[in-house]
């Protein structure tokens, strides 16, 4: 239903070497040239971190996992939620509402229009109602087709109406993160929805709810500096990039280069950010394992 776009990766030509000249008793010729031939595009993909050459179809069959190094690529939120909720336990929520355009930023209608032909969906987030292995539980995924996952005010008020029904409904949330940061185009309404999320996970803290951040490549901006670095539980995919802004930037900022491997999840970890790195196959049964003990918990009287 939905086409995965991962970053950009060349795909493999195979050309036979030139051949050798040879030397006659009529003197040198030059052994006919091989045709170029081309492998059909959507194939093959080549994996950035180790750089071998792998078929798609295997690739989609492993979650989109290197089956040589795990490099785990980039993800739709659709496909997220096929790999981790009850099969037609998914309940979607306020999927009708549009984004508008309140500074008149020069292309950004046109923007959305990209983005929502590219990702398939009508704003950057998935939010619902679903089970995992039986426990009921509020989803979120951030979507990186749509415009990096940036936050604008239609994510962020989806979010808070998500955790806002949890509480209802007295049941955990868990947001699965991917964004580039706030959305320029929205200017301070971007920002505004930094506070407007946490405010949400606030109230849900208050009334003894599991919150579950999972944190996937890349996830920085306004987003790690709000919901997504309030859970209860921090989980991060492998290698998945995270932090408040590039490596870039803040070497032009602070004058001095990051460390080796900084802002990767095994970093963060390191350094006490992330509680646990979880490989993409370990993800469904992880989360319902942490879900099974706090439903528990909750039955016996427990609190968060």
């Amino acid at each position: 239903m939905f086409k995965d776009i991962f970053r950009r990766t060349k795909y493999v030509t195979i050309q036979s070497a030139p051949a050798p000249k040879r030397t006659t008793a009529v003197g040198t010729r030059q052994e006919p040239k091989t045709v170029k031939k081309e492998l059909p595009d959507g194939l093959w993909v080549k994996c950035p971190k180790c750089g071998e050459v792998l078929f798609i179809k295997d690739l989609e069959e492993n979650a989109r996992v290197c089956t040589t190094c795990f490099y785990h690529f980039r993800i739709s939120g659709r496909a997220r939620l096929a790999l981790l909720a009850d099969e037609n336990s998914f309940e979607e929520w306020d999927s009708e509402i549009l984004t508008l355009d309140p500074l008149e930023f020069p292309g950004y209608e046109e923007k959305l229009l990209e983005a929502q032909e590219k990702a398939g969906m009508i704003e950057g987030v998935l939010t619902g109602r679903a089970m995992i292995e039986g426990v009921p539980v509020v989803l979120a995924f951030n979507e990186a087709n749509f415009m990096m996952g940036s936050m604008g005010s239609v994510v962020g008020e989806k979010i808070a109406r998500a955790v806002e029904r949890a509480i209802d409904l007295r049941l955990p949330v868990v947001i699965f993160s991917t964004s580039g940061g706030a959305r320029m185009q929205e200017g301070i309404l971007s920002l505004y929805q930094m506070a407007k999320t946490s405010a949400a996970l606030g109230r849900l803290a208050a009334n003894h709810l599991l919150y579950i951040s999972v944190l996937t490549d890349p996830t920085f901006g306004g987003v790690t500096a709000s919901y997504a670095s309030l859970g209860d539980i921090l989980i991060a995919e492998p290698n998945a990039l995270i932090g408040f802004t590039g490596p870039r930037v803040i070497k032009q900022t602070m004058r001095q280069e990051l460390p080796a491997g900084a802002q990767t999840a095994e970093f963060n970890q390191m350094h006490g950010l992330i509680d646990l790195i979880v490989e993409r196959a370990q993800m469904r049964s992880t989360l319902a394992r942490l879900l099974r003990y706090h439903q528990e918990g909750v039955q016996h009287g427990a609190t968060v």
